[in-house]
């Protein structure tokens, strides 16, 4: 795990500030035997909280019932980050306000009034970054292109975080 080191406080501060920039991501409960759903995620750097507003009809919100464990999968040009917690459903229409932005609204056109709304909050536990030494677009074309077979693709970096 990162200790306090400068390295891996950038891992984590890259993490979350790339999470807030644009939070779309895969998050799923690891024992449910359902498949990630995308969600859009809302940082709590101070917490080392993210949320998620969800419809309350979903497989993934109904699911969540007491809280379980999740895992929320993220990529952002050559970060990718699995990171691990705890899921719980919070039904506080204050912190939804505080939440809504364009990009949630995108996603939900029903508005912030629709009764079947609800908030799910992921306390972070740990994380796993990978930083690809070549960039996203690079990789793609090396590979599309055969310039770089699949098994020789390195990653950059790989660190480890305990977030709690």
């Amino acid at each position: 795990m990162i200790k306090t080191t400068h390295e891996g406080n950038a891992t984590q501060q890259r993490l979350w500030a790339a999470i807030e920039t644009r939070g779309v991501g895969m998050l799923g409960l690891t024992k449910s035997g359902l498949h990630a759903q995308p969600m859009l995620a809302v940082v709590e750097r101070r917490r080392k909280r993210l949320w998620f507003i969800a419809r309350t009809d979903t497989e993934l919100v109904q699911s969540v019932g007491d809280g379980g464990c999740c895992a929320f999968v993220y990529q952002d040009g050559d970060l990718i980050a699995s990171i691990g917690g705890a899921l719980s459903r919070v039904d506080d229409r204050r912190r939804m306000a505080r939440c809504w932005n364009a990009a949630v609204a995108a996603w939900l056109p029903e508005g912030l009034d629709d009764p079947k709304l609800t908030m799910l909050c992921m306390d972070c536990v740990d994380a796993e970054v990978w930083v690809a030494g070549l960039g996203l677009t690079k990789f793609t074309w090396e590979i599309a292109w055969g310039a770089a077979p699949l098994q020789s693709f390195e990653l950059g970096g790989r660190a480890q975080a305990t977030l709690h």
